[in-house]
């Protein structure tokens, strides 16, 4: 006995999600491959409307749904009734339990890998659970909306999508090839995941890099200073999801340190760029009370796509514009709309948390950006003071003067010295020197 669990260690376990009440053919030739093709375990769960009887199921309907819920963490004694659910309601209460359910799996380490086979209901459904699970854990979906916009179904996580190119409706010689190729990625995947788990080590320090390309050089720095200690850089693009991202794994404990040199997203939040990382960007790090140093990186510009694609509303104005590439236009924000970022980055700094000593924000006066600069299209004082202006009297002018510490330099945000200070004053609060 002891022998054998021993062998069930040593091998990776990949978890096969899907409906099997309409794709229990497809999940089986799958489940097959994976275990005769590819020597790994195999875990089928099943989310279908109608709970299957085939023994190959390995988790039934009925457990997914008497699963713990995260906002209901106690174990039902008997599942939900889903039968008079709509189809959107069916599939948010099969997420709501199989997501859970996985996470326990991983943290157990019972799982190394996902993958899941689903029209648009069942892609919807895998695509939620999948969200759920922690960076860096497989997950394979084989879907038959892979050709399109695959955003609902990855958000910002490390889904891999594959298309089926035919519908998930009976095995034949196109779709086939597509479930073995996809066998082989998930069990390659488990493997390479189910390495990593054995020989992980002693954890250094984990620090997040927001970055842009008008701020890449400061980034470039910050890197090379950050790599003299005993600490790991994740540079995060400041695209909306890379934001997103950011601040989910700062909620998640992943993260020991911030340096959000690049908060440009804000701007695209309060203007209606395409780079949005919605509402609760620069939220996290506060509430979890971690070391954070933050700037204005790139908060001169609002994104949109090609220069066609500006809002005309904008172009009437005779708004600044800049053609970064001709697939990005950027537009330059203006005095107003930099003192209202202003004023929200106080006040989300000021509501953060317990701890609002571990963060700072730091100015340069020098310019926010690449093109915030003499002689460059964004180049603008009197905005970049209003923006100044605003948070410095949003933060220290209150009746209650904010306990984070405001930092006014004169270099620009790209300049070595400037950057040089924001790194050390993270690293002595993190006790890195």
């Amino acid at each position: 006995m002891a022998d054998t669990t021993r062998t069930a260690q040593a091998t990776p376990c990949v978890i096969v999600l899907g409906t099997c009440d309409t794709k229990l053919e497809e999940l089986l030739y799958v489940r097959t491959k994976l275990l005769d093709g590819h020597h790994v375990r195999v875990t089928l769960i099943d989310v279908g409307r109608t709970p299957s009887t085939d023994p190959a199921v390995d988790i039934s309907q009925r457990s997914v749904l008497a699963h713990p819920t995260s906002c209901s963490p106690s174990p039902s004694r008997s599942a939900p009734d889903i039968s008079s659910l709509t189809r959107a309601e069916l599939i948010s209460t099969l997420a709501a339990h199989a997501g859970p359910l996985l996470a326990s799996l991983i943290e157990k380490r019972l799982a190394h890998g996902l993958i899941a086979l689903g029209g648009s209901g069942g892609s919807s459904l895998a695509g939620a659970v999948m969200r759920h699970l922690p960076l860096g854990f497989p997950k394979l979906l084989v879907s038959t909306m892979a050709a399109g916009d695959v955003s609902p179904y990855v958000g910002e996580m490390d889904v891999s999508v594959l298309y089926s190119v035919v519908d998930i409706a009976g095995l034949n010689d196109i779709l086939c090839p597509i479930l073995d190729n996809a066998a082989g990625a998930i069990a390659g995947m488990a493997r390479a995941y189910h390495a990593r788990l054995s020989r992980a080590g002693a954890q250094r320090k984990r620090i997040a890099i927001t970055m842009f390309g008008v701020t890449t050089p400061a980034v470039t720095t910050a890197r090379e200073l950050l790599a003299q200690y005993p600490c790991t850089s994740y540079v995060f693009h400041a695209t909306g999801a890379g934001g997103r991202a950011l601040e989910r794994l700062i909620a998640e404990g992943f993260f020991d340190g911030v340096l959000d040199l690049t908060t440009t997203e804000l701007a695209d939040e309060l203007v209606g760029g395409v780079l949005s990382a919605g509402p609760h960007r620069l939220e996290a790090a506060s509430r979890a009370g971690i070391p954070q140093v933050i700037s204005m990186g790139a908060l001169d510009m609002v994104n949109f796509g090609p220069r066609s694609s500006v809002p005309e509303r904008f172009v009437v104005d005779g708004r600044k514009l800049y053609e970064h590439n001709p697939s990005v236009t950027l537009m330059r924000t203006t005095r107003d709309e930099c003192a209202q970022l202003g004023r929200i980055i106080a006040e989300k700094l000021r509501k953060g948390g317990a701890r609002p000593e571990m963060t700072e924000v730091w100015v340069p006066k020098g310019g926010v950006s690449a093109l915030d600069k003499e002689g460059e299209p964004f180049r603008d004082v009197e905005a970049d003071e209003a923006l100044i202006h605003a948070l410095s009297e949003a933060l220290q002018g209150h009746e209650e003067k904010s306990r984070v510490r405001m930092v006014e330099r004169n270099e620009h945000v790209n300049d070595p010295a400037f950057v040089e200070g924001m790194v050390h004053s993270l690293l002595s609060m993190m006790q890195l020197r």
